[in-house]
């Protein structure tokens, strides 16, 4: 009975430990996200791009400089930049995005339509890489030395420094263009509507090269991991017992190896997200990754600070993440602050 009472006091315990974890990091995402697009408005001021050529494309040689002030006056672009950042705040508290020019439509719009796909590819490729990475991993440490793992060591090297834009012209190089199986680049082929079986085929490459890109770091650290957690006393201990390698790899290394392995994850996000970026442009991919380079040559203001911050957002929520589930699974992990 004592026994399970201090049990529910130290699970209250730990869950009053999260709460303010989360609410710690909530208290400091605020000011992080108001610089990253204050920094984002200022990058921009400063870039070689002028907004105006983007708007008008191969009109601007045939507008007149008096048409070009008064659109540049429209679309507020003669107003010092901090004056444009107060602006794009004040509507952004408001619920108004703004309007973006490169799309030409609403932000608010964009964003809808484009962040689902955006999480559909992201959360295939990062779901495909950490399946293969512990399956993988967890083989190459059971039987270290062999040939699987010499090959799973040689290869995760040899991969960290390729970028994923290379790894997709390779993959489309090969699987569409050589042998034909899978589709060059879109959401559907051309002319076909919408529907589940087109999106699948078309989202296998993408996802594909987007998990095998961020895969090396993965498996070799649940290698390296699981390397040193059958080395531990509890788990020579479970030998010294009689039990099975099986069972002493799964259910008493591993789970000590996944501590760091989750932890990882959470600090490759920002990686992940970068590369969903690049895969979405080669594979013209319709989600938020790919309006960032559309954005960025534009100038685009309202859209690009949005984009900016829904990644810096993604990067502060999978860290927070990494870390609630460190301290679920290790009751020894003390929160931050």
């Amino acid at each position: 009975m004592r026994s399970a009472v201090w049990s529910a006091h130290r699970a209250g315990g730990r869950s009053a430990a999260v709460l303010w974890l989360v609410l710690r990091r909530l208290v400091w995402a605020v000011p992080v996200l108001l610089l990253v697009s204050l920094g984002v408005f200022l990058l921009a001021a400063a870039s070689p791009f002028d907004p105006i050529h983007q708007y008008y494309g191969v009109r601007i040689y045939d507008a007149s400089a008096a048409d070009v002030a008064r659109v540049r006056a429209e679309l507020g672009l003669d107003r010092p930049v901090l004056a444009r950042f107060w602006e794009w705040l004040s509507g952004l508290f408001s619920g108004d995005l703004g309007v973006s020019r490169s799309m030409r439509q609403p932000v608010v719009e964009v964003v809808a339509q484009r962040l689902p796909w955006t999480l559909l590819l992201a959360g295939t490729g990062l779901l495909l890489a950490v399946v293969f990475s512990l399956v993988v991993g967890t083989v190459a440490a059971w039987r270290q030395g062999g040939w699987l793992d010499r090959t799973v060591t040689a290869v995760g090297h040899a991969l960290e420094g390729v970028p994923p834009f290379v790894l997709a012209l390779l993959a489309i190089a090969l699987f569409s263009l050589g042998l034909g199986w899978l589709p060059v680049a879109g959401l559907t082929d051309a002319g076909s509507s919408l529907g589940l079986g087109q999106v699948l085929e078309h989202l296998v490459l993408p996802a594909a090269v987007l998990g095998v890109s961020q895969a090396p770091w993965l498996v070799l650290h649940v290698r390296q991991s699981l390397l040193t957690a059958l080395t531990e006393d509890h788990v020579n201990g479970a030998r010294a017992r009689g039990m099975s390698e099986r069972i002493v790899v799964l259910r008493h290394a591993l789970p000590t190896a996944l501590l760091p392995f989750v932890t990882l994850i959470g600090a490759r996000v920002p990686e992940l997200v970068t590369g969903a970026v690049l895969v979405e442009e080669v594979f013209s991919w319709p989600g938020v990754a790919s309006a960032v380079v559309t954005a960025a040559k534009a100038a685009d203001y309202p859209l690009l600070a949005v984009l900016t911050l829904l990644a810096t957002a993604a990067v502060l929520l999978g860290s927070l993440l990494a870390d609630i589930a460190a301290i679920l699974l290790d009751p020894r992990v003390a929160t931050d602050g």
